[in-house]
């Protein structure tokens, strides 16, 4: 991302930081692509090596079901599990190599720090708010945001008020960045992109905790969850700078790209993942060539499986989606719009829908989980009725 400083930093990286004691502040610098990618520097009141004891907590085992019939699949997640932390309520819906896709409906605080040490996580808060605790700060979010969390961040959900909240869980075997498309050589948004600097908030507020005890923090890598246990508060950052930190993005500040004829998936891309693109779809005027067509045309995946994530609104090319609906359209064969929907979006002059995409470059598996939400009469919607 974009440079950025919080708290008390030396005037030159790599030399001496006295705390008030004369003791060294420790120096910690978190980087991706070995050293020649973007990185943070951040200072400690404490080696972030000193740990006291480490185990596993559990193997990640996600339950994928038994490989069935080609055919488009609609799950209805609002039923999904409601209970513990958002780790903990974290159900499995489908995944491949490059991505794995969760909902989430947490009701309680995470008593722990959580890390995933091989890829980036992205959270979209359907419901909820409060804070992304992590040791860059503090990251308020509201509805409607993405929490973009790198690879490396020691985070946890810390919600307002002892209410339910829904997250759809983006879990990342890699870097989730910008497209590059919208970028200038030097990194800054071209004028043209759907978004820019302004749209992304990062941590407001710094807390250095200097306290001793018994913490713990959750590492997901290599296929199990390692906690590591701390006699001294893991949070004990005075300052950092650069360019690697959490940071969170509005669904709502997203502009739409709007044309006199139906535009393609592409223009509502707003991350770029390993093996993945996420897209956001928007309130936004339809086209306005004379005899257009709002309703997208049918087409073929032919590359990716595309997923969708129904969040607000009335979704104008289908019928039978529900708040917190999953669809998933396969890679091999055409869907389009439902009967009757792409005949009635003529005339129509804007859509107020929100959704999520999730489109992956490779098949997808469904989870058993998912499985037991499934609108089993979904494949066979687009028959005349």
């Amino acid at each position: 991302m974009y440079y950025y400083k919080l708290g008390n930093l030396p005037h030159k990286r790599h030399t001496q930081f006295l705390q008030a004691d004369g003791s060294l502040h420790h120096e910690e610098v978190m980087g991706v692509h070995g050293f020649s990618g973007i990185q943070s520097i951040l200072y400690h009141l404490r080696p972030p090596t000193q740990i006291r004891s480490m185990e596993v907590v559990c193997q990640v085992d996600i339950p994928y079901e038994a490989t069935g019939p080609l055919r488009h699949r609609h799950f209805k997640t609002a039923a999904t599990r409601v209970g513990g932390d958002l780790i903990a309520s974290r159900t499995p819906m489908m995944g491949n190599t490059d991505v794995v896709l969760y909902t989430a409906r947490p009701d309680q605080t995470m008593s722990y720090w959580y890390k995933h040490g091989q890829g980036d996580d992205v959270i979209f808060v359907h419901e909820g708010t409060g804070e992304l605790e992590s040791q860059y700060g503090v990251l308020r979010y509201r509805p409607g945001d993405y929490l973009v969390i790198p690879a490396g961040v020691m985070w946890r959900i810390i919600p307002t008020a002892a209410v339910t909240q829904r997250f759809l869980y983006v879990e990342s075997f890699g870097h989730v960045t910008p497209p590059r498309r919208y970028l200038n050589n030097f990194g800054q948004f071209l004028e043209n992109s759907p978004y820019c600097e302004r749209d992304i908030r990062p941590p407001d507020e710094l807390v250095t905790h200097d306290e001793h005890g018994e913490f713990h923090l959750h590492v997901k890598s290599r296929g199990q969850i390692t906690r590591f246990t701390y006699d001294h508060h893991p949070l004990d950052v005075v300052g950092w700078d650069g360019h690697l930190w959490p940071f969170a993005f509005n669904i709502e500040d997203f502009e739409p790209i709007t044309g006199r004829v139906h535009q393609p998936p592409p223009v509502h891309q707003t991350f770029d993942g390993p093996g993945f693109v996420l897209c956001s779809f928007v309130p936004r005027l339809f086209d306005y060539h004379p005899l257009s067509i709002p309703a997208p045309y049918n087409h073929s995946n032919v590359d990716s499986d595309e997923v969708l994530y129904y969040v607000e609104g009335n979704f104008m090319s289908r019928k039978g989606i529900e708040r917190a609906s999953i669809t998933v359209h396969p890679n091999g064969i055409p869907h389009g719009p439902h009967p009757g929907t792409y005949e009635g979006s003529i005339g129509k002059q804007r859509t107020e829908e929100l959704a999520v995409m999730v489109d992956t470059f490779r098949p997808l598996q469904i989870t058993r989980h998912a499985a037991e939400l499934e609108d089993p009469a979904y494949p066979t919607s687009w028959l005349p009725h």
